[in-house]
């Protein structure tokens, strides 16, 4: 069994939607047969690259709301991590992630994709780490098991893994995802949003249950209809990079 998501490094509700997603498929009987593999989708393609700007003044400009408005939107997303046992800062900055989406496709070829988004996460969640600093993202990647090197050439390279960054945000547009994070079970089934861990098990089981899967390009969204750019519930739309909470 294949299970594919699609997410951005700058979502809060990816970074969560993976904790309760390993949660679930830790309860899924058959989790040694299933394969894992992380696309990439960008809320915010046009964010400003390197140091970007703080995520909460991001927010207060974005969303024509006060400084206590954006800190009360980022506390109700720091609930739900918490929820999940993972750090949550709104000191952090909020920038272009297009670099590490193709350091992401560098780890697939390695074999530490996992291992890198976790770090990214952590890196830019919960301990604010400056990941538009090249030193920074490298020390980041090196640490998840990247070459030094290949890291430095694939940053020096803009086009290195460029054109795989973008096919996977084309696919995600032909699969009908609308928001983040999005998994795609088999091609059979998509789940929008950071769905409690029961649903995802739950999900695998039913797609293990059911066998074969149709082809390439059939899976059918569950759940959301096209709205305005945001992080709200459990899901992040292009435009966005940081959560509203509920």
């Amino acid at each position: 069994m294949r299970v594919e998501i699609w997410a951005d490094i700058a979502c809060p509700w990816c970074y969560i939607g993976k904790a309760r997603f390993e949660k679930g498929l830790a309860g899924f009987a058959h989790r040694g047969e299933v394969e894992i593999v992380h696309r990439s989708f960008e809320l915010d393609p046009e964010a400003a690259p390197a140091a970007g700007m703080p995520v909460l003044e991001m927010l207060a400009q974005k969303y024509g709301v006060s400084r206590e408005q954006a800190e009360a939107m980022e506390a109700r997303v720091a609930e739900a991590a918490a929820g999940e046992g993972l750090g949550y800062r709104s000191d952090r900055m909020h920038g272009n992630t297009f670099d590490l989406h193709r350091l992401l496709h560098l780890a697939k070829e390695r074999g530490v994709q996992d291992a890198l988004l976790g770090a990214l996460y952590r890196a830019n969640f919960a301990e604010a780490r400056a990941l538009g600093d090249g030193d920074v993202l490298t020390e980041v990647a090196v640490a998840a098991g990247l070459d030094e090197g290949d890291v430095r050439r694939v940053l020096a390279d803009g086009d290195a893994y460029a054109e795989a960054v973008r096919a996977d945000e084309r696919e995600a547009a032909e699969l009908g995802a609308r928001s983040v994070p999005f998994f795609v079970i088999d091609r059979r089934y998509g789940i929008s949003g950071g769905q409690p861990a029961e649903v995802f098990r739950q999900a695998l089981e039913r797609a293990w249950e059911e066998g074969s899967a149709p082809a390439p390009g059939e899976a059918a969204a569950q759940g959301g209809e096209a709205a305005a750019p945001g992080c709200e519930g459990d899901v992040c739309r292009p435009g966005a990079g940081a959560g509203t909470g509920d």
